[in-house]
């Protein structure tokens, strides 16, 4: 019979076996015979309250780059993806014929003047030769008539020199804003006009940026009292950036609830000079309006779920697993707050939980081991 049944023990099997009776006897070693588990220490004091959302960046200005005068590029002065500052050149269009246009009024005006100086000492003249009756009133009318228009001619030609002048300026286009450019699709030798508005390129402000998030309408009284009291604070992480995340300020709570979502829009504004946010980047925002005064908070993963509700195992000083009623209320990273049935100080059991029930001996493992001062002296020494 051994023969036979040996083979149909397998060396997993075996293995299995071997692995029980060392749990077993580890067990059997326990002081007291209690399940091992850790504990964490019932916390209280403040706690921030965070609203977790998700959110999209957005520039607040992006300008279409447009031509206001018809022409051909002569030269491009930067290239795609380059961040550009205000007024700096971007373009430059053959301005020739308007250049041409600007000596002719410019020489015109020159006319207009000299005209009008003639004319005003005619009127002047005619003036003194009206007062000893040497002349009409009629040619004397006429005379200061022919001042007046004058005048007018030089004031309509400097106009015109202005318009001209503006046209050989806006030959050379130049940045509207502080920003990053876009795709240049068009390039030395392409004839551009205004009355087509093709998009030469665009700019994108980086420096500040906006991030635009909804949150459920319940947030609104935090919110709007945070707003009044300039406390909220708003952080953002991009997914997979290990960058410490940006705080921002919320500049913008929208003026009506949306019906068909429960949410609000609002906007935070952030410093962006490392261009840590991009615009159209989906982020992860975390609006903290205030901070929870005298909060209890325990390790998450010591709450339990039971057909009454969530609970803890308590340890207390007699290494007795107590069972307490709580009520989670939210959780901040690898915490939870709670109340219920439990007092700062206290320790809940976190790992092994699973393993007890209320009366249940418990032996901490995290606990120090109680050792008497001498032996640990004596440890040292050797």
């Amino acid at each position: 019979m051994r023969r036979r049944l040996m083979p149909l023990l397998s060396p997993a099997l075996i293995a299995a076996m071997l692995a029980l009776l060392s749990a077993t006897a580890a067990l059997a070693q326990q002081a007291g015979g209690g399940v091992p588990v850790t504990t964490d220490t019932v916390q209280q004091g403040a706690v921030p309250i965070e609203i977790l959302a998700n959110g999209i960046v957005a520039s607040e200005s992006v300008v279409t780059v447009r031509t206001r005068v018809d022409g051909q590029i002569t030269q491009v002065h930067v290239t795609e993806g380059q961040m550009v500052r205000r007024g700096q050149p971007l373009f430059s269009l053959d301005a020739r014929l308007n250049q041409a246009i600007l000596a002719q009024q410019e020489a015109q005006l020159a006319r207009d003047r000299a005209q009008a100086a003639r004319t005003a000492a005619d009127a002047q003249r005619y003036q003194s030769l009206r007062g000893e009756s040497f002349a009409s009133q009629q040619r004397f009318e006429q005379a200061q008539a022919d001042a007046l228009a004058a005048a007018a001619t030089v004031r309509a030609t400097e106009a015109l020199i202005a318009q001209t002048r503006l046209q050989v300026e806006f030959a050379t286009i130049t940045a509207e804003i502080d920003g990053r450019l876009g795709a240049l699709p068009l390039r030395v030798g392409n004839f551009v006009r205004q009355a087509e508005s093709t998009a030469i390129t665009t700019l994108t402000q980086m420096d500040p940026i906006l991030v635009q998030f909804a949150v459920p309408e319940r947030w609104l009284p935090e919110i709007r009292a945070a707003v009044r009291r300039s406390s909220a604070r708003v952080q953002v992480r991009a997914e997979q950036d290990d960058a410490p995340a940006p705080e921002g300020e919320l500049i913008f709570v929208d003026s009506a609830v949306d019906t068909t979502t429960g949410t609000i829009l609002l906007k935070a504004r952030f410093a962006n000079a490392d261009a840590q946010l991009w615009p159209g980047q989906y982020v992860q925002v975390t609006l903290t309006p205030r901070s929870q005064e005298d909060a209890m908070t325990v390790a998450t993963a010591a709450v339990q779920t039971g057909q009454q509700g969530r609970f803890v195992f308590v340890l207390t000083a007699d290494s007795t697993a107590r069972r307490r009623s709580v009520t989670l209320e939210r959780t901040l990273g690898n915490r939870a707050v709670v109340r219920g049935e439990i007092q700062p100080g206290e320790k809940v059991i976190v790992d092994g939980a699973q393993r007890v029930t209320d009366g249940t001996r418990a032996v901490e493992r995290n606990a120090p081991p109680n050792v008497p001062a001498t032996a640990q002296r004596v440890s040292a020494a050797r």
